[in-house]
């Protein structure tokens, strides 16, 4: 299975006339955040493949839909809260939401060494580390409770599939994983506690842009495959 993952920069060889073309043998997209929503819009309409998102640290336009509470308790403008209060969350231009959700799309099959087709997994959490109590920022407690909150859904992954999850989608790095010592761009602690424990073969991140071409965009941590989507790369899942 291929699968184009994207975040934080608008690319201009996805943002083109030629992505049809370019892209023709993707078969899934991942957005990991900081991303416009009309740029969202036209990957999904363009290449028509199931798409992936979660929202980052900016481009929050849209997030009051998706996180009810915290946008009243930050103060989302008035025009929106009726809106709010019976919108459909799951699927929004055309791409599903993944953020602090574990998703099981049946369009996707994943074959076991055994021969077993099963739903592609993909669970995602949004938003970054605090560092000005922006709206989507978390403290490393907020996003380990939120990340356990996902617990009973894994379980039934594995107990149903074999295995907890394919594909952890986040827009924060982990901790000393191609993270970075300012503020903003710390990593989570426990998105390596919940890679250790539940074992994607991917985790996908966004957040930290690649200005240096020797920067690491892939990296080993146990039986995962930390990614950096900076603008775009191509991951390929193999069997299970």
């Amino acid at each position: 299975m291929k699968i184009l993952c994207v975040s934080d920069q608008l690319d201009p060889l996805v943002y083109s006339t030629n992505v049809k073309e370019r892209f023709a043998d993707v078969d899934a997209v991942l957005c990991a955040g900081d991303l416009p929503s009309d740029y969202i819009d036209f990957i999904v309409s363009s290449l028509n493949k199931p798409t992936f998102f979660v929202f980052g640290n900016h481009n929050l336009t849209e997030f009051s839909y998706y996180h009810r509470r915290q946008a009243e308790h930050k103060g989302a403008h008035p025009m929106f809260q009726k809106e709010i209060a019976n919108y459909d969350l799951s699927c929004h231009h055309g791409a599903v939401y993944a953020g602090f959700r574990a998703v099981r799309e049946p369009s996707l099959a994943v074959t076991s060494r055994g021969g077993k087709r099963t739903p592609l997994l993909v669970a995602g959490a949004s938003g970054s580390l605090r560092y000005n109590d922006g709206l989507c920022q978390y403290t490393d407690r907020q996003m380990f409770l939120r990340l356990l909150a996902l617990v009973p859904a894994l379980l039934w992954n594995r107990l149903r599939y074999g295995r907890y999850l394919d594909i952890f989608l986040t827009h924060a790095a982990p901790r000393h994983i191609h993270d970075r010592e300012d503020a903003c761009h710390k990593g989570f602690d426990c998105f390596n506690w919940f890679i250790r424990h539940f074992r994607p073969a991917y985790l996908v991140h966004g957040h930290i842009h690649l200005y240096d071409l020797n920067s690491p965009r892939f990296t080993a941590s146990g039986a995962t495959s930390v990614v950096n989507a900076f603008s775009h790369c191509i991951i390929e899942l193999g069997e299970t």
